[in-house]
């Protein structure tokens, strides 16, 4: 943060009681930036559809918060307030994976658990990064899966 503003430590944490105070600030930012993508109103029509929709969605969101969420990955046990704000994650994400997928309130418990983990930014990360996949090849190999998952029900 200091390098980027071009400002000494010493300059940031006069701003800053502590880390989770200044995690606090960059995580009200990148809320703001990010969580509309998420909020935009779904789209309707057959399950494959609201699939794709989802699928995509996610993907445009993820590619928006990765560089904070690698790092806030990395801080999380040194920070309750990260750790607090991985778990509400979390529970959104689910939250609105049964939003598009209502359906799947009456699946078996280990689909959800199956399609909450594919869809999630660990998956996704680990696609682009570990694997390195282009956004294309990501993007199908995530469609992929999803679809297969969905498909079951």
């Amino acid at each position: 943060v200091a390098a980027r503003a071009r400002v000494g430590i010493r300059t940031v944490f006069r701003h800053f009681s502590d880390m989770d105070s200044l995690f606090a600030e960059i995580d009200e930012r990148v809320r703001t930036q990010a969580i509309p993508l998420l909020q935009e109103p779904r789209t309707g029509g057959s399950r494959a559809s609201r699939t794709r929709a989802l699928v995509e969605r996610r993907i445009r969101f993820f590619e928006k918060i990765a560089p904070y969420k690698r790092s806030g990955n990395l801080q999380r046990w040194h920070s309750a307030f990260i750790a607090g704000q991985h778990a509400t994650f979390a529970r959104t994400l689910r939250a609105d994976l049964l939003g598009w997928l209502p359906e799947l309130r009456a699946a078996p418990p280990e689909l959800v658990e199956a399609l909450d983990v594919a869809l999630s930014f660990e998956v996704w990360d680990r696609l682009r990064t570990d694997q390195k996949l282009g956004r294309e090849r990501a993007s199908a190999a995530l469609h992929r899966l999803v679809s297969a998952g969905v498909s079951s029900l």
